[in-house]
């Protein structure tokens, strides 16, 4: 009997046939891969696999303890979710690329050295950018774009920390860190926070994954963060600075989600409120804090998908996303609105729903380690998350004022994909000890105590009677609200100006001086008679003196996201060259 199949083979090679198969084989193929990742993860068995010799160092392709295997469970299950949800595409390239996404989540979740985790990490940045790219016009382009230049230069930051540590350390084996204070800790902190779109470094989050596609951001929504949290889980419980991080997160996102009209966006900054929770669960670093932290994982996964399988699927039978443009869909997307109010139930933590059993873990793991403030935020954060994603957007988006909009219910493998979470939202909030029996550690929590309901509904009933009366207050305007991508926005724009006139004046220059003075110099001196043969050097200058020309009026046509993405080549090139240093120095 086998006791390991890595689940991520079965999806990374599984992508490869896509493209050479059609019609209803390619669908029951699509279903099967996702299928038989969940029946490995259920059969596999803990321990260290694929363990090898690199350039000296250990490599552990895989590790599979309890912490794996929740976060491993959960990715399989939303992959299959995802895939009926897309199961409609007529193209294959979304499929191809989703799997090499989740393929690379679950490399990562059982990545047991950093290099085997760098590979993977660098994986999903690219796959999840086709995402974006697929899209198509200038808007999706460009955030695609700005996607790459973040994730990448967060990898190279990675990719810092990483040889840092293996040579501190002596061993790439990935495991907690502890509490060093080394460059190294920061730099591989720094990468992880950043794909858990930890503010400042949030911004590339609610930029993309409203210009993905339908059924690419519903993809985006559940492994990208999610990674984060593991590796963090993995590497960093009880950093007193994640503490305070999450909790910042977990009112930020809601905060910002105040402001949008973009009902996408609105929801995307909902993941950094809910993953903040998670970030902050795994700082406190109790046991029942940690066991938080991987329970909401798990939930917000799926009843997060359900809510951008919802708003995916008015925008793909309205084509519209602002929530100024919408509104009276109840009437003809009955099922939609029922399905989407589900995950905002789970969202919003009322009883018998997932979020309920999960999100209140971590808030009473705070109150356990007698952080008052940490409480009081979180609290305040659950009762935004109720206001906008459980009343505000779904009341503009399917109860306004009715803007006759033609619509339908989106196509039957859409609504039997959020039947499937949805069902799995109530299930995991009735019934959560199979989940909690997931959990990598003993789990001694009651989520039914009168007290606890009675609090929960207290302050969701509040909330809603502040909903109705201040109803006009928050009606949606049609405006855009700029994150910290404005400084990564502007500085793009700098570039541009940069490439535009001093570099091409310089490039110009040094033509000319090659043109009119080196090439001629040359020449002459060759037709002297010289006894040293600069005939090699004359074609190496020439030619040169030709690509800077040719060069010149290529960087003037680039477009701006191009050349912005060209600029992020010139990043990795500094801070690679910084860390080379560092360890040649050391």
């Amino acid at each position: 009997m086998i006791d390991f199949v890595h689940p991520a083979l079965l999806f990374t090679l599984g992508a490869l046939p896509i493209p050479f198969l059609n019609g209803s084989i390619r669908k029951v193929y699509l279903l099967l891969i996702p299928a038989l990742a969940i029946l490995a993860v259920i059969t596999m068995q803990p321990g260290s696999y694929g363990a090898t010799q690199i350039i000296g160092q250990e490599i552990l392709i895989a590790k599979v303890d309890k912490l794996s295997i929740v976060f491993a469970t959960v990715f399989t299950i939303m992959a299959l979710i995802g895939t009926v949800y897309a199961l409609h595409l007529p193209r294959p390239g979304q499929h191809v690329a989703a799997f090499v996404y989740v393929g690379s989540a679950l490399g990562v979740v059982f990545a047991g050295d950093y290099l085997t985790l760098y590979l993977f990490w660098e994986g999903m940045a690219f796959a999840s950018a086709y995402l974006v790219f697929a899209q198509g016009g200038r808007p999706a382009i460009s955030a695609g774009f700005r996607y790459l230049m973040v994730h990448v230069t967060g990898g190279v930051v990675l990719l810092g920390g990483i040889i840092l540590h293996g040579v501190a350390t002596g061993s790439l084996l990935f495991g907690p860190i502890g509490s060093d204070t080394n460059p190294a800790t920061y730099l591989i902190l720094a990468g992880f926070l950043l794909n858990a779109a930890v503010p400042p470094l949030n911004a590339w989050l609610t930029d993309a994954y409203p210009e993905a596609t339908v059924t690419g951001a519903v993809f985006m929504s559940a492994f990208t963060t999610k990674t984060a949290v593991y590796v963090l889980a993995r590497a960093f419980p009880g950093t007193e600075l994640l503490v305070w991080l999450g909790t910042a997160m977990a009112l930020y996102g809601v905060i910002y989600a105040v402001l949008e009209n973009d009902c996408r966006r609105l929801l995307a900054y909902h993941i950094v409120s809910q993953v903040g929770y998670m970030v902050a669960g795994v700082g406190i670093g109790t046991e029942m804090s940690v066991n938080g932290a991987a329970s909401h994982a798990f939930a917000h996964i799926l009843y997060k998908a359900l809510l951008f399988m919802g708003a995916g699927a008015v925008i793909h039978v309205t084509g519209r996303r602002k929530l100024t443009e919408l509104g009276g869909l109840y009437k003809t997307m009955p099922l939609t609105v029922a399905l989407y109010m589900i995950g905002a139930f789970a969202i919003s933590a009322f009883p018998f729903f997932s979020g309920f059993v999960t999100k209140s873990m971590v808030v009473a793991a705070a109150g356990q380690d007698h952080r008052a403030l940490v409480v009081l935020v979180l609290t305040m954060a659950s009762s935004g998350t109720f206001l906008h994603t459980g009343l505000k957007l779904p009341y503009y988006m399917f109860f306004g004022p009715d803007r006759k909009l033609e619509a339908r219910e989106p196509p039957r493998n859409m609504l039997v994909a959020m039947g499937m979470a949805a069902v799995l939202c109530i299930a995991i909030g009735v019934f959560p000890q199979p989940l909690y029996a997931l959990l990598p550690y003993p789990v001694d929590f009651e989520p039914y105590t009168g007290l606890h309901v009675t609090e929960s509904l207290g302050l969701l009933m509040f909330t809603a009677l502040g909903f109705v009366l201040f109803l006009r207050a928050l009606d949606p305007e049609n405006t855009i609200s700029l994150d910290t991508d404005w400084f990564y926005r502007k500085g793009a724009r700098l570039f541009m100006w940069l490439a535009k006139k001093p570099l091409a004046r310089y490039e110009q220059a040094v033509s000319n001086v090659s043109e009119s003075a080196a090439l001629p110099f040359l020449h002459g001196a060759a037709r002297a008679g010289q006894r040293i043969d600069l005939t090699g050097v004359d074609a190496v200058v020439n030619g040169v003196g030709r690509s800077i020309l040719r060069g010149g009026g290529v960087l003037r046509r680039l477009q701006t996201g191009v050349v912005t993405h060209y600029a992020l080549a010139m990043i990795v090139g500094v801070v690679a060259a910084t860390v080379v240093f560092a360890v040649v120095w050391r």
